[in-house]
């Protein structure tokens, strides 16, 4: 679609208007009257401001009128509650989504500034970890783009995920103060603020219709205020809401205790309780960081919830009753599944319904989706924490219990093996609270997030509740928005894509098929390639002010890009550095095609392998670039900071996407489609979403190696020795030595040893086990990079068949199949 352009007379509204002149004369009024900042000491990050104010501005009518369909709630709402939300940079998606880019490139520039300089000053909003943060905000962009109502849930931390820097190849954590200069994007709502209690005891009393009760007695009260940030679909009016939750104290400021000098005591309650939404993700390894974590989940699930009801109750003047046919509450993973019980009580506590029909609303609002498969991921808490924080929680969460393990005895009588698996209440090393399995009961729906992934719960992670309720439990793959992580970051391709097929992919990505044909046209094969090559000199050009390393965008880009963790295998990846380092080193006549290994991802803090792992690429990338002998063929960068800014770089200039992780381990992967969507061609193995990425690019496109995940469990099961691969492979075990005897670590042999040991002697991940494989792969990929022609088409046809992993496609399942939410036309 081209920019919407409309008259550029000045009687066109200064806050509404879309034209250049309009937004012109709306970022000089911001500057004037919101920055208030005289001309002579005006910065981009002022610009940046007053420039976003205006795009809100042109939001605002649109969100008001989007906002008034919750009220009314003459169409069903989403309700996502997720403990993360991953934005990314909002100016830019805001401007691609409203369609005012040129204008707003025209405005500035008539006002002594460029569009790119002024982009740079935003503040990514550190509100997620990674890929489920990322997946939530491109479900809220799929949502809005499809007139889908929709409200987001979260927390306003205060201090995101960390800021990643490296200091001598070793992850060191920053504070992530996102906030420093305000978020120009979100509206603070402190009269929409709701009560979250916690701690104390209950009390048992009979109404005044004699009728057995429960009271909360709460030995502590914190209040959470609303933050709502609009979110404008593409190229429609709709404009739904992300509404994060701020934690304050009820009590703000004790001024007995300041009049008696007391002056710490008179904001100490505030301080304290403002410490609930300070971070994300507290370490949870002491008992307070469990405690604080516990508590953030239930502090924003409470406020959601109440909000709910009071758009339910008060604003659209429906019965309680009403809520599962006027709200659809999707919880995003386990960390809001605690919201089962919050709304039990909720309606039977403070709303007065019977159990049975409490329970029957619950399950039928909610929808559960699921995902991981690791076992350490599967939320539980201490039963002792969970009785000490949430008293009546535990309470309502035995008594689903009782009630559902009726319900198993019923339908497996005799088995109570089964009704030890099934239960909420695990016994294994101290009993905890398992949310999975809460979450689970308390849905109406459960969901996976790849065909692979929704099969291997059904057959292990749930099996036992699959038998119980199969009718419950469906797929939904995840998916992608193309307007952040193509038209937005890649606008070359866009630009190619729109000459060539039209501009209707960027809200039906099946349109991409159309690009089919072109892959066998030499001429487009040339210009795909030029739009490829300008990426990565772009990417060259980021990578040498990040890290400085220089990269030749001529060489191979193979690039492995998320979260550190030893399942996800970037170790493996490194062993192939290093073997290809050792071959140059031992063969001083050896060519090879070069290529250069880019990575990026954070560990989180106290992951003690995570973070060696990152020391090790630093390492070997340190000893390779350093290297006359070898640097002429391969290169290594570790990109700090990993997050949506710079990945905006990073995915549009890949030719190689790394996918490696042990199958059966990720549940789907969303990086690997946004690498697909790109152009980059996968290596990888059939786990995750890769599996339906190959079905759909074509096994002949895709780079397969590695154990299948039924192959892994049988290996296990065999008795998995790592020390067999090693003695069977003698590359491997030089590979394995240089490590050993410090070659990159200058020297120091103890450094690595965690890494090399755990390879030699466990190797939870089976990285060995697929060493020989990955290398075989790895060198088909080298063969078919040096036929340009042939590695031009394969990544022509890798755009062409993504059409299914858009998050379009995704929403549209969730809403037919478990949300049952329609589009809704609005009007302004």
């Amino acid at each position: 679609m081209t920019d919407v352009a409309l008259s550029s007379s000045t009687d066109e509204h200064s806050r509404t208007g879309l034209s250049a002149d309009a937004l012109r004369r709306a970022i000089a009024d911001h500057l004037r009257y919101s920055i208030g900042r005289p001309a002579s000491v005006l910065t981009p990050e002022h610009y940046y401001r007053a420039l976003s104010l205006a795009v809100r501005d042109r939001m605002q009518q649109r969100w008001i009128a989007s906002t008034q369909t919750f009220i009314d709630l003459s169409r069903k709402v989403t309700c996502y509650l997720s403990a993360e939300f991953l934005m990314g940079p909002q100016l830019g998606n805001n401007l691609l989504n409203l369609q005012i880019e040129s204008a707003a490139r025209e405005a500035l520039a008539a006002l002594g500034q460029d569009l790119d300089e002024v982009l740079t000053c935003e503040q990514e909003p550190g509100l997620g970890n990674g890929g489920l943060g990322r997946l939530a905000a491109c479900y809220l962009d799929s949502l809005a783009t499809l007139e889908r109502p929709a409200i987001g849930y979260g927390i306003r931390y205060e201090f995101g995920i960390f800021d990643q820097e490296i200091r001598d190849g070793w992850q060191v954590e920053k504070t992530d103060n996102w906030l420093v200069n305000g978020n120009p994007w979100e509206i603070a709502k402190p009269d929409v603020n709701y009560r979250v209690n916690w701690g104390g005891h209950t009390e048992p009393y009979r109404d005044a219709a004699g009728v057995y009760r429960v009271r909360w007695v709460p030995q502590r009260t914190i209040k959470g205020i609303s933050y709502d940030t609009p979110i404008q679909g593409y190229g429609v009016n709709t404009c739904n809401t992300l509404t994060l939750w701020s934690a304050r104290a009820v009590e703000s400021f004790a001024l007995d205790a300041f009049n008696t000098g007391d002056y710490y005591r008179a904001v100490e309650d505030e301080v304290t309780s403002e410490t609930v939404t300070k971070v994300l993700y507290p370490n949870d390894e002491p008992e307070a960081g469990k405690r604080l974590r516990l508590l953030q989940q239930y502090f924003f699930v409470s406020c959601s919830l109440q909000d709910i009801l009071h758009i339910l109750e008060d604003l659209a003047c429906l019965p309680v009753t009403a809520l599962a046919d006027q709200f659809a509450l999707q919880l995003n993973d386990t960390h809001p599944s605690i919201g089962v019980a919050e709304l039990m009580r909720l309606l039977i506590d403070e709303r007065q319904l019977g159990w049975d029909e409490a329970w029957a609303i619950t399950v039928a609002a909610f929808g559960y989706t699921n995902h991981t498969l690791l076992p350490e991921a599967l939320e539980t808490w201490p039963l002792a924490l969970f009785a000490e924080s949430l008293p009546r929680h535990l309470e309502i969460i035995f008594e689903i219990n009782r009630r559902f393990l009726e319900e198993v005895r019923t339908a497996f009588p005799g088995d109570e093996d089964r009704v030890r698996r099934m239960s909420l209440i695990g016994e294994e090393g101290g009993k905890t609270v398992r949310m999975a399995h809460l979450a689970t009961v308390g849905s109406h729906a459960v969901n996976g997030v790849a065909a692979l992934h929704s099969e291997l719960l059904k057959s292990s992670v749930l099996k036992d509740f699959y038998e119980l309720w199969p009718h419950r439990f469906s797929n939904k793959t995840n998916g992608v928005t193309p307007r952040r992580f193509v038209a937005l970051s890649n606008p070359g391709l866009r630009g190619l894509l729109d000459e060539t097929v039209g501009d209707g992919w960027l809200t039906d990505l099946n349109r991409l098929r159309e690009l089919e044909p072109f892959a066998d046209d030499a001429v487009f094969r040339g210009r795909w390639r030029a739009v490829k090559r300008a990426n990565k000199v772009r990417l060259s050009g980021f990578v040498r002010a990040t890290t400085g390393v220089e990269l030749d965008p001529d060489w191979l880009f193979d690039v492995q890009v998320k979260r550190i963790h030893e399942y996800k295998r970037q170790h493996l990846n490194v062993l192939h550095i290093i073997a290809l380092y050792h071959r140059l080193k031992q063969d001083p006549g050896l060519t090879i095609p070069p290529r250069a290994f880019i990575f990026g991802g954070k560990a989180a803090p106290g992951y003690f392998m995570a973070k060696r792992i990152i020391k090790l690429i630093n390492a070997v990338g340190e000893t390779v670039n350093a290297d006359p002998d070898v640097n002429r063929f391969l290169r290594v960068a570790f990109v700090p900071d990993f997050n949506v800014q710079n990945a905006e770089f990073i995915y549009p200039a890949a030719d190689l996407s790394e996918q490696v992780s042990t199958a059966g381990k990720e549940a789907s992967g969303t990086g690997n489609m946004k690498f697909m969507l790109n152009g980059a061609l996968t290596i990888g193995t059939l786990d995750g979403a890769n599996v339906e990425m190959r079905d759909e690019v074509g096994p002949e496109n895709f780079f397969l190696f590695g154990l299948t995940e039924s192959e892994v469990e049988a290996v296990k099961a065999g008795g998995y020795r790592p020390a067999d691969y090693i003695t069977a492979d003698a590359e491997l075990s030089a590979v394995l030595d240089l490590i050993s005897a410090g070659r990159f670590s200058r020297g120091d042999t103890e450094v690595f040893r965690p890494i090399v040991d755990t390879l030699r002697y466990t190797d939870p991940f089976l990285v060995l086990a697929d060493y020989a494989s990955y290398m075989q792969c790895q060198q088909r990929v080298s063969e078919a990079w040096q036929n340009s022609e042939g590695w031009t088409r394969m990544s022509i046809l890798n755009t062409a068949r993504s059409g299914k992993f858009s998050s379009d496609r995704a929403i549209t399942e969730y809403c037919d199949d478990i949300w049952g939410v329609g589009p809704v036309n609005v009007r302004v």
